[in-house]
């Protein structure tokens, strides 16, 4: 109705100007030529007045919606940020040091920190963000080693069977005090990951303090490519029991132990069948959701539950088991740690309050938001916290964690059980080693199986 009006306006005047303009060539001897001209010319001036006037209205009306919309998506105290980047352009003294992608970043990094996500909701630049996502496809070129953030120190919860790292004598429990001199104590977990990993056949030096020493020590390393397998089992010698390891949660993980729990089948129709599975998840830093899912369904039977999703509204999404798992008959008890955190705990969470297992060793780390990736224009990834996820009892594990059924605590030292120490055992593997969580776990299997009979 608006741009009718107008329209009509304009037309109105555009009339009166050449009924005026053909009035006065009435007492002149204009040409047609010369009149076709002045009209011309007039209707120029008519449009480009109309074409201001129309820019001026639309400008208001658009202002008028939009206005209510930024003020939406922009609070008052944003205005607080401009006014002290404002500040910092015009007023700081060494102008050359200032760098907007650096100023912007750590922007972005502080505002995330204030949801209170800790180790989860997470910012990274878009070289951090390629190795990260490169972690979750199976390789990556750095030292091989599983990290964890504790009380703002970077420590090595156990360096890779057979990497750079093991080779050039990392140890369990090692706190990372520096990298190549840069000391990295309170940096962000990543930041300082970005820095330790490079390309293969490069060195990096990190100042490490060893487990009960107080002499910090440099060490060199080079560094290789680390191809990850998210599954690893052996049987435990001497009994009728397997153990799965379970590292992370990758793209390919679920097909991993498919393929694992299918040469435990097998096994099982020999002469000496697998009773049962110790399944280890300590130290796994957890992946991808989806993952998780399949491979709780693996364990639970068809429409028990997994976990479920609560969104910012309230909405409740509910994740159940599907398909045909290759261990749902299958005794099993879990071996958990403060270094299983994400889809580590959705599955030790669905098992135990599926009634399916008893969870073994230390509260978990207590990450219960599902993260979405959102990818900025410049390559940098957000991965922001959407969801909370739960329990099949509705519990919610975001700074809670997971608690085990016994808890059994050590120290980051020792030296855990893993499917290559197994494999290279003849004994009794309860009698060798210092790895009381383990210990613990394959004697409540054992019980387990015991009552069975």
């Amino acid at each position: 109705m608006v741009v009718y009006s107008f329209v009509q306006i304009i037309s109105d005047i555009y009339i009166k100007l050449c009924y005026r303009l053909l009035q006065k060539t009435q007492g002149y001897p204009l040409g047609v030529n010369e009149m076709i001209t002045r009209l011309k010319k007039s209707l120029a001036k008519v449009l480009y007045g109309s074409v201001i006037l129309l820019a001026f209205l639309f400008g208001n009306i658009t202002g008028w919606f939009v206005r209510p919309v930024l003020a939406a998506e922009a609070p008052p105290e944003f205005a607080l940020f401009w006014e002290a980047w404002d500040i910092v352009l015009t007023n700081f003294v060494d102008q050359d040091k200032i760098d907007f992608q650096r100023m912007t970043y750590g922007a972005i990094q502080g505002m995330l920190d204030t949801l209170g996500d800790e180790n989860h909701t997470v910012f990274f630049d878009p070289e951090t963000a390629l190795l990260q996502a490169s972690a979750l496809e199976g390789s990556f070129e750095g030292i091989g080693a599983n990290v964890s953030m504790e009380n703002g120190q970077f420590v090595v919860t156990s360096p890779m069977r057979g990497s750079p790292a093991e080779a050039a004598g990392i140890l369990p429990g090692d706190i990372v005090l520096a990298v190549d001199g840069t000391p990295v104590e309170d940096l962000p977990e990543w930041d300082v990951i970005n820095h330790v990993r490079g390309p293969a056949g490069t060195s990096v030096v990190l100042t490490v303090l060893h487990p009960g020493t107080s002499d910090p020590v440099d060490i060199t390393i080079i560094r290789g490519r680390i191809e990850v397998k998210s599954v690893a089992w052996a049987r435990i010698p001497n009994t009728d029991i397997a153990y799965v390891q379970i590292t992370q949660f990758a793209g390919d993980t679920n097909f991993e132990l498919m393929r694992v729990l299918q040469h435990i089948r097998e096994e099982a129709t020999s002469a000496q069948p697998v009773q049962g599975i110790l399944l280890d998840l300590r130290n796994n830093p957890g992946g991808y959701l989806h993952e998780a899912v399949r491979i709780g369904s693996q364990f639970l039977d068809n429409g028990q539950v997994i976990l479920h999703e609560r969104d910012a509204s309230g909405d409740i999404e509910t994740q159940k088991a599907f398909g045909n798992g290759f261990a749902r008959d299958l005794p099993v008890v879990v071996l958990i740690n403060q270094g299983s955190a994400s889809a580590a705990e959705i599955l030790a969470g669905a098992l135990q309050e599926n009634g399916r297992a008893k969870l073994i060793g230390e509260t978990t780390l207590g990450t219960g938001t599902i993260l979405h990736p959102f990818t900025l224009s410049d390559g940098s990834v957000i991965r922001l916290g959407v969801t909370n996820w739960l329990t099949p009892e509705f519990n919610l594990i975001k700074n809670q964690g997971i608690q085990p059924d016994v808890r059994i605590t050590q120290p980051a030292s020792v030296q855990l059980v893993d499917a290559t120490w197994l494999q290279e055992q003849t004994g009794d593997a309860t009698l060798t080693t210092d790895d009381a969580q383990f210990q613990a776990a394959l004697f409540a299997l054992r019980l387990l199986l015991l009552k069975r009979q």
